[in-house]
């Protein structure tokens, strides 16, 4: 008789928290993840780009293939940074699609599974949080991959049987789960209960039954083996780690046999560096052995259905030891030891109290707009997933009452937003770290803010002090801050947005560069419907009328301005609700006439006297682009200098050469001079690269000059510029792959990389890898530019 099936599944849990700006819904720059522009980018350079082309390499690291590591392994996506991954990095979005497209097609069942839409724990949910929550995740997968999904990933692997049965009823096949959230198992066949005490078999899938009879299956993964891939050091080789997963399986057993792991995603480049080349070797390992096979989830439920059947310890999770206390007590669970966690419990205790509010606002005002206002929360995730306005007609068409007024529809869209940032602000990364002070507390306080807002522009009153107070009662860790009350003063309250704040961020930015009629800023588009400006010396007046909207909730609002600014980073806008024509043609003539009468003290006289409240100025700029403006300002004064920093050079180079010659030390002043002027000009000469496709003589020589002196250039903002040149030089190769084409981006890639200087390596051996799979009858000519690029490739016979 044939031997048991043997089979194995490799799970990858990948989610980052949201990290948008709620009022911009995008993500500002986070210095923490430098040198990238965020944690997103960051992760994403580390884990999610390199599994769609891991590198298989020799015992010299040279690259033998490129594989996507998404087509061998199960894995889930936490929508809420698929979002992100479809915005900001189309080609790894698209390559994870395509390998669970690949999967489908191999296995007959898609290795990608859905998730909760943004990681809040189960347990501590409501019953319809619970659904909407499900029903999100469910559509985003829909939309996203174009098919069911037959499992669905639990936050933190949270659960209880209500959780269950909402899964259950909405469909989903299985879930995940630790193997020490499993209570008591029985065969279906018959016989009694037998309670597993944190040693339940992994290798079979069970049956869960919940109190109305839905059903659904459980995985529960090997504990041992994904501990040691999370903390331990398997994936420095994939010997160990294939090892590990063939040492799991039993001859004691004599049922099909499922050896799997389930860890975050993560661990395979940005936890464990390099642990994406680890999984792809183990995949390919494992591929070649005819012993097991190497599957997912629902293959593997499909072919061997449940033979016995589970039932869960309520309220487990697998990173709490003390189930699912960690978001909401001070259980112990924690990274710094000399920190407590006292202020989980009031942070929860302040949201809930936020949540009932609103929750109570949304169905009194709900209830008269919407045919079902709860139905139609959870069928909002259309409008976020496509904010179309075709989409939103569709939507408002479905669930409004009555064909609304405009007033009825911008409450109704304002109330559905109300839901999603309440919602938002229990995403459970708010409470797993140590302290509230951090980014991911201040982050679920940033959607609790929006939440309030949403509040009282809906009629519900101002909330915000009550609810500063009640965070008063969550202790900070930092003796700066002291209390969640405080830590909501200094790090949310002045990011609040309004839309007086959108029109100064357009007025100020658009006296930088020049704006279009119709002006994207960030989640609102300002209108231009009047403007003069004047300038004369470092002073410059703007006055101009627009008509600002937010893209997510409709809002519109007229606004006059008057933007003052005296230069360098010194600027004043005064702000006004649109009153009239006629006052607006008034005051802006009246303006241009003191500001030509060139007397700023008058000019400021006026500006006061026609607008009330509070003035703008560069601190007002959202992040980006406050520090893009102070960098042009920066940048216009050191201009101003140039020429000082050269002649300084001019008449001391031969003395600095000279010291270098005879081994004496060049004076720091000189130094710094000498390494401005020399990077300067090297950067000026790179700016020429993407045209000429190659680095020029005088440029080699400026560089081997700076060598010489021994001094180092920062030439990392060339990086664009050198990447062009590249991509250019590989375009043409792909176009025509001659062996002169071949030879000149051979020389572009060698030059480049032995100066250290930086071009999108990765890209471009991505690029290349595609161009040799195409172009099978040229290979012989594209080996040279495999070897300049770290290939070590070998032409088949033909």
């Amino acid at each position: 008789m044939a031997a048991p099936a043997r089979a194995i599944v490799i799970h990858g849990h990948f989610y980052q928290p949201p990290r948008e700006n709620p009022w911009l819904e995008a993500v500002e720059v986070q210095d923490s993840a430098a040198p990238f522009h965020d944690w997103n980018e960051r992760i994403t350079a580390e884990c999610y780009a390199p599994n769609t082309a891991a590198r298989r390499v020799d015992e010299s690291n040279l690259i033998l293939d490129i594989v996507n590591n998404f087509e061998g392994i199960s894995f889930n996506i936490g929508p809420t940074l698929f979002a992100w991954l479809a915005r900001q990095a189309p080609g790894v979005y698209r390559k994870i699609l395509e390998a669970d497209r690949a999967s489908v097609s191999a296995r007959g069942h898609g290795n990608a599974i859905a998730q909760v839409y943004n990681h809040q724990i189960m347990p501590l949910a409501t019953r319809s949080d619970k659904v909407t929550q499900v029903r999100w995740g469910l559509e985003d997968f829909r939309q996203r991959f174009g098919r069911e999904p037959e499992g669905m990933w639990l936050p933190e692997t949270a659960a209880d049987d209500e959780t269950l049965e909402v899964l259950a009823d909405e469909g989903v096949r299985f879930t995940i789960l630790a193997p020490d959230q499993a209570w008591r198992v029985r065969p279906l066949a018959g016989g009694p209960w037998e309670e597993v005490n944190h040693a339940i078999d992994p290798s079979r899938p069970y049956l869960w039954r919940g109190p109305r009879g839905l059903t659904m299956a459980i995985f529960f993964y090997d504990g041992p083996i994904s501990r040691a891939i999370a903390f331990d050091d398997v994936l420095q080789g994939s010997e160990k780690f294939v090892a590990r997963l063939r040492a799991a399986f039993s001859a004691e057993r004599d049922w099909p046999q499922l050896v799997h792991c389930a860890t975050d995603g993560e661990s395979y480049g940005h936890h464990s560096r390099f642990g994406e080349m680890a999984l792809a070797a183990a995949l390919q390992q494992l591929s070649k052995d005819d012993s097991v096979t190497l599957t997912n989830y629902g293959a593997f439920l499909a072919a061997h259905p449940p033979t016995h059947e589970a039932q869960i310890h309520q309220g487990t999770s697998w990173s709490c030891a003390h189930g699912v206390e960690r978001w909401r007590a001070d259980c112990g669970c924690r990274v710094r030891g000399d920190w407590h966690q006292r202020w989980r419990g009031p942070l929860r205790e302040a949201l809930d109290w936020l949540r009932e509010a609103a929750d109570a606002l949304y169905e009194a005002r709900g209830g008269a707009l919407f045919k079902d206002a709860w139905q139609a929360r959870d069928e909002y995730v259309h409008v976020i997933l496509d904010r179309r306005r075709e989409r939103l007609e569709r939507f408002l068409a479905a669930h409004l009452r009555v064909p609304a007024a405009p007033a009825s529809r911008l409450e109704a869209r304002r109330l559905l937003e109300l839901q999603r940032n309440r919602l938002l602000m229990y995403t459970s990364c708010g409470w797993f770290f140590d302290e509230i002070s951090g980014i991911e507390p201040v982050q679920v306080l940033r959607y609790a803010a929006m939440t309030l807002q949403y509040v009282h522009d809906l009629g519900g009153g101002q909330l915000e002090p009550e609810f500063q107070r009640r965070l008063a009662a969550a202790p900070s860790n930092v003796a700066t801050f002291g209390d969640g009350g405080e830590v909501y003063r200094r790090l949310v309250a002045p990011a609040v947005v309004d839309l007086r704040r959108v029109v100064a961020h357009y007025a100020i930015t658009g006296l930088i560069e020049e704006q279009p009629d119709d002006a994207a800023v960030y989640a609102y588009h300002v209108r231009r419907l009047d403007e003069s400006r004047v300038a004369n010396g470092p002073t410059a007046l703007r006055i101009g009328h627009v008509e600002v909207e937010s893209d997510v909730t409709g809002e519109t609002r007229d606004a006059a301005y008057a933007l003052l600014h005296f230069g360098g980073h010194d600027f004043s806008c005064a702000l006004q609700a649109w009153e009239s024509r006629a006052a607006y043609e008034r005051m802006k003539e009246d303006l241009l006439q003191r500001y030509a009468r060139s007397s700023l003290a008058d000019m400021v006289r006026g500006i006061d006297e026609y607008f009330r409240g509070e003035a703008f100025g560069l601190p007002h700029l959202f992040l980006e682009e406050r520090r893009r403006v102070l960098a042009r300002v920066i940048a216009a004064v050191l201009e101003k200098h140039e020429a000082t920093y050269r002649r300084i050079w001019e008449e001391n180079c031969n003395l600095v050469r000279y010291l270098r010659q005879a081994d004496a030390p060049i004076p720091e002043a000189l130094a710094i001079v000498a390494r401005h002027v020399l990077e300067q000009e090297a950067l000026a000469k790179l700016a020429d690269v993407g045209r000429a496709g190659a680095l020029s003589e005088p440029l080699l020589e400026t560089i081997a000059e700076a060598s010489a002196l021994g001094l180092a250039l920062d030439l990392a903002s060339a990086k664009a510029e050198l990447q062009t040149a590249v991509n250019r030089a590989l375009d043409a190769v792909a176009a025509e792959p001659t062996t002169e084409r071949v030879a000149a981006a051979s020389r572009l890639v060698t030059d480049s990389r032995a100066l250290a200087l930086r071009f999108g390596l990765w890209a471009a051996q991505n690029r290349f890898f595609e161009i040799w799979r195409g172009q099978r009858e040229a290979r012989p000519r594209l080996v040279p530019l495999g070897a300049a690029l770290g290939f070590k490739l070998a032409v088949e016979a033909p």
